[in-house]
C-alpha cells in the first residue's frame, strides 16, 4: 500500500467533530441564570446606610468548617453553566482559579469572609462567562496571561514559604546546637 492510500483510508475512518453550541435563547437564559446566582452569592444584600453589598457567600462562610466549602460548591454552578456553553478551557481554568482563590483565602476566619466581600469571585466568573459566551472569536490571550500570572505568583509564594521554613529551621537548629 502506498502512503496516499494509507492516509485516505485513515481519513475515512475519522468522523468529523461537530460542535453543537446551545441556541441563542438557551445561551441567553443560561447567562441570566449565572448572573442571578452570582448576584445571590455576592451582592444580594445591601448593608443599610452604606453602598456596600454582600451576598450569601460571606454569610455562609461564617459557618465553621463547612461554610466556605458550601459557598464554593454553590459557585461551581456558574462553572457548570460555562462548561455547558462550551467556553474555552482557559476561561474555565480562570473561573476555577477564582473559586480556588476565594475558597483558600475564605477559609481564614473573618479575614476570609471580608476577602469574599471584596473579591466577589462569583460575579467575576459570571462576567467572564458572559464575555466569553458573547464573543464570536473567543480570544483568550488575557485569560492565558491571568492564569500564567496566578500560577507564577502561587509558585513564587510557595517557594518563599519553603525558603522561610528552611531558614527558620536552620535558626532553631543553631539555637539548639549552642
Amino acid at each position: 500500500m502506498n502512503s496516499d492510500s494509507e492516509s485516505a483510508g485513515h481519513e475515512s475512518k475519522q468522523k468529523p467533530r461537530i460542535e453543537v453550541l446551545p441556541r441563542d435563547e438557551e445561551r441567553d437564559h443560561l447567562i441570566q441564570v449565572a448572573d442571578l446566582l452570582a448576584k445571590a452569592l455576592d451582592t444580594a444584600i445591601r448593608i443599610p446606610g452604606t453602598s456596600i453589598t454582600i451576598g450569601l457567600d460571606p454569610l455562609i462562610g461564617l459557618i465553621p468548617g463547612i461554610g466556605d466549602a458550601l459557598a464554593g460548591l454553590l459557585g461551581t454552578g456558574i462553572l457548570g453553566i460555562a462548561a455547558r456553553l462550551r467556553l474555552p478551557r482557559i476561561v474555565l481554568a480562570r473561573m476555577g482559579l477564582n473559586l480556588l482563590i476565594n475558597g483558600v483565602v475564605g477559609a481564614i476566619p473573618v479575614v476570609g469572609d471580608l476577602f469574599s466581600v471584596w473579591f466577589r469571585s462569583h460575579a467575576r466568573n459570571a462576567a467572564l462567562l458572559r464575555e466569553a459566551a458573547m464573543r464570536p472569536d473567543r480570544e483568550t490571550r488575557p485569560d492565558w496571561l491571568y492564569v500564567a500570572g496566578i500560577i507564577g505568583g502561587t509558585a513564587t509564594v510557595m517557594l518563599l514559604a519553603i525558603a522561610g521554613v528552611i531558614w527558620l529551621i536552620a535558626m532553631l537548629w543553631k539555637l539548639i546546637a549552642v
